[in-house]
């Protein structure tokens, strides 16, 4: 499963690098093209050839919430929220966001922006109900999540949202859960790979010994929000 995360990350990396498809999928290490052409619409969200120009059709919408533990970026597609990371610095998250999807359609929605339509209605409303389960403990919504990663990451990712809050498993119980005992690594690896936080808490799972192992987001964040889920929540608000 880590061979396969490895190969499918080059993947992305080539096509990013307008490398034509063919030979990013050959320099990739895919042995042929039926053996990614076939899941890629649903691990990318869109085709090789979208993903290869930097996304020119996607319309994301986002907005950003300060939160005590610092900027949280959200983004949407039509499909769902497919962005939500943490950070110390507001203008680098939106940087972050445009690195990833370098030709897309990308529209800030901000509670003062006037901005109209489906989309920056719903981000608002996501962001908004994000920003009251990080304050207040409030249970969130079903949220529509524009997931793209592996076959093996999205099963780790779906399972974790299940996690309810407060509730916290090990790498090896999440890698039982997925039907795969074996695979610990990868599913700590998939947790690591995860780009929508809150969303998909991927804070909630622990080392076996009890200790927070690792978080992309920095380890304090960590062990504030697992903090955070204990005592009930701090202020947040939309910006």
């Amino acid at each position: 499963m880590l061979v396969d995360a490895a190969r499918f990350g080059r993947l992305k990396a080539l096509l990013r690098q307008g490398q034509p498809i063919l030979q990013a999928i050959l320099d990739a290490g895919y042995g042929s093209t039926s053996r990614v052409y076939t899941p890629s619409a649903r691990r990318l969200g869109m085709s090789l050839a979208s993903y290869r120009r930097g996304a020119p059709r996607e319309r994301l919408s986002w907005a950003q919430l300060r939160t005590s533990f610092g900027w949280l970026l959200i983004a949407a597609t039509d499909r769902g929220v497919c962005f939500a990371q943490f950070g110390d610095h507001a203008p680098a998250l939106a940087a972050q966001l445009a690195a990833e999807f370098p030709q897309a359609q990308i529209t800030r929605c901000a509670a003062q922006s006037g901005a109209s339509g489906a989309a920056h209605s719903a981000l608002a409303a996501w962001a908004k109900a994000v920003a009251a389960h990080l304050a207040t403990g409030r249970a969130l919504p079903e949220l529509p999540l524009d997931l793209r990663g592996t076959a093996f990451q999205l099963k780790v990712w779906q399972f974790l949202t299940s996690l309810p809050r407060g509730q916290t498993c090990s790498y090896a119980e999440l890698a039982r859960a997925i039907g795969e005992p074996r695979a610990v690594r990868a599913a700590a690896s998939a947790c690591a790979a995860n780009r929508i936080a809150i969303l998909v808490p991927c804070h909630r799972v622990l080392r076996s010994d009890g200790a927070l192992g690792g978080y992309r987001w920095g380890l304090e964040r960590k062990q504030a929000l697992l903090a955070d889920e204990r005592r009930g929540g701090v202020e947040s608000s939309l910006a």
